[in-house]
């Protein structure tokens, strides 16, 4: 019992020209987490002009990151013998998730740097997008048919036909674990802990540092533990005790500790409410301080 997977990877061709469902994940995620930023943004009162700099800081950070990161990770014979190839065989694929996660480290301290903002205000944040887009970008690498995982038994174990030459016999193929889905729902679930962790609770104010950890561990240690039950995406691994995915998350899962210590050794902060209060309310509160103000000076006088 599996399940016989031979998605086409393609959403529409033209010609010579194809658009794949894996861009288009990747086209969703971006896109909204440019617009759940925004609304961050709004949301504490900030000015316009913050979200309008993620694009530049954030998203073509994410994009150079995942890219060089899976060059030099996984191909760095290749690549750096011509390195001229990262851009020019952009077509050819190729995304590493930790490359994105340091791309955009670094483009979120610019970030926080030109709008004057703490970093951890930026990471915590910017999390909360980070842990769903993922999900929809594990769902594109299952479109593709790609960072499969290790042959199982179990009845929900997927067929991925993509990976055999054509006419080959399905009594032939093997059934794997459908690693992409795995990761998926643990980034999903993660996105449900930040979102309720930044509305019902204000973490995001009270404690800052504490989401950004608690995603780190959403995403990367469950991606280490994933790891177990897919197959290398390199032959170099298979000496290797670890695999690249798992060494470069550890350091990842030892500073989601470490900001989660911090956040929560040192004393809550309690901000004020949030600036985009109903605009009733809003017009109703001057107007209260105005008549106490009149009565106050009506008994003065």
């Amino acid at each position: 019992m599996s399940i016989f997977w031979d998605f086409d990877p393609v959403f529409l061709r033209l010609g010579s020209f194809e658009i794949r469902y894996y861009g288009l994940m990747w086209a969703l995620a971006i896109g909204l987490a440019a617009y759940m930023f925004d609304h961050f943004v709004k949301r504490e009162g900030l000015p316009e002009k913050v979200s309008e700099s993620i694009f530049y800081f954030g998203t073509l950070a994410t994009i150079i990151g995942s890219r060089v990161g899976h060059c030099l990770f996984y191909e760095p014979d290749k690549y750096l013998a011509e390195p001229l190839r990262i851009i020019t065989d952009i077509r050819d694929g190729g995304m590493a998730s930790h490359g994105a996660a340091i791309g955009l480290l670094i483009g979120l301290w610019l970030f926080s740097r030109r709008n004057k903002l703490p970093y951890l205000w930026s990471l915590d944040r910017i999390m909360i997008a980070v842990a769903i887009g993922g999900a929809f970008v594990r769902f594109g690498n299952l479109f593709n048919s790609e960072i499969i995982g290790a042959p199982t038994d179990a009845p929900w174990g997927f067929v991925f036909a993509r990976l055999y030459p054509a006419g080959t016999p399905i009594e032939e193929m093997v059934a794997r674990h459908p690693s992409q889905i795995y990761e998926a729902l643990c980034y999903i679930v993660t996105f449900v802990i930040l979102t309720w962790l930044y509305y019902k609770r204000d973490m995001g104010r009270r404690r800052p540092g504490l989401m950004f950890g608690v995603g780190l561990i959403g995403i990367f240690l469950t991606r280490f533990l994933i790891e177990f039950v897919k197959e290398n995406q390199e032959a170099f691994e298979q000496s290797w005790t670890l695999n690249m995915g798992q060494w470069l998350s550890v350091p990842f899962i030892i500073a989601a500790f470490v900001l989660i210590w911090y956040a929560m050794s040192r004393p809550a902060i309690e901000p004020k409410p949030v600036t985009n209060a109903p605009k009733e309310a809003t017009k109703s509160a001057p107007a209260t301080a105005t008549t106490k103000t009149k009565k106050s000076k009506k008994k003065k006088w």
